[in-house]
């Protein structure tokens, strides 16, 4: 079994077909996630993210049919029917399925999906300054992970392995550093861990926050500041922290080689200790 989603109160197998050309979230895109991983026995901040996907359907202008403590549960349950060392992607959704351009709030329907997703390794990947920027507050819903922003980090993606490389950094509307098209990002200078200040321009992620907060527990200091392209290109250290990948490395940034340094190992290894309860 690699795949189970729950859908009006029953576990399925596979990728059953849910939403009709009629469905508001099919064609004009009133759909919101989130991502939780369970892995090596433990699922870090699971309750962080269940209550993030309650938050984005609100920001969507639609109403959470189900609590977060009961998204919690359910997630559990279903990943309790893989083995206990499998590594999962959890993934609650929450879409409209009535309404005119705008949802109609008492539409919206729930399901979780949970799927067999290994851990990226470590080794590190590269990076380069993508020609996509992410958007504004006020062109685009950027306080919720919505679907509708995945066709634009896309494009930065597909652009940057096409250069040859992993992933994307994403200038902001007044091209200042905001994200990877797909994690957020840390930089280190001086031995000062740096990530960009939270503008209304990308989410500050979950396992961006837990990241913060330990190194700060472990007496390293941490700025969240205005990023320019140029303190990027210059780091001592850069690394990225995101849900699917959760602490990896960056060992290139255009032409320029990195290795792995000391506040990223000591980020990598903080965290690993969070989610298995060693701290």
């Amino acid at each position: 079994m690699d795949s189970l989603v729950y859908l009006d109160g029953e576990w399925i197998e596979g990728n059953p077909p849910v939403l009709g050309p009629a469905t508001l979230a099919t064609w004009l895109g009133a759909i919101v996630f989130d991502g939780a991983r369970a892995f090596e026995g433990t699922i870090p901040d699971l309750d962080q993210h269940c209550q993030r996907a309650i938050i984005s359907t609100a920001a969507m202008g639609m109403e959470g049919p189900i609590t977060a403590q009961e998204i919690e549960r359910i997630a559990r349950e279903g990943v309790a029917k893989f083995p206990t060392d499998a590594a999962l992607y959890i993934k609650p959704i929450l879409w409209a399925e009535e309404g005119w351009i705008y949802p109609d709030p008492k539409s919206t329907r729930f399901m979780l999906h949970i799927f067999s997703a290994p851990l990226p390794h470590a080794q590190g990947i590269g990076i380069c300054m993508s020609s996509y920027r992410r958007p504004a507050a006020d062109q685009a819903p950027t306080d919720a992970k919505a679907a509708c922003h995945y066709p634009n980090a896309g494009r930065a993606l597909r652009e940057a392995q096409q250069r040859g490389f992993d992933n994307a950094v994403l200038l902001d509307p007044d091209r200042m550093v905001a994200e990877l098209a797909t994690a957020n990002l840390f930089l280190a200078k001086g031995g000062v861990a740096i990530t960009p200040l939270p503008n209304g321009t990308f989410l500050a992620g979950i396992t961006r926050s837990r990241v913060i907060q330990l190194l700060r527990d472990a007496g390293e200091t941490v700025k969240e500041v205005v990023v320019t392209p140029k303190d990027l290109l210059e780091a001592d250290e850069i690394w990225s922290t995101g849900n699917h990948a959760k602490v990896v490395p960056i060992t290139r940034i255009e032409d320029r080689p990195l290795q792995p340094g000391p506040l990223y190992k000591k980020a990598r290894k903080l965290y690993w200790d969070y989610a298995h309860g060693r701290l």
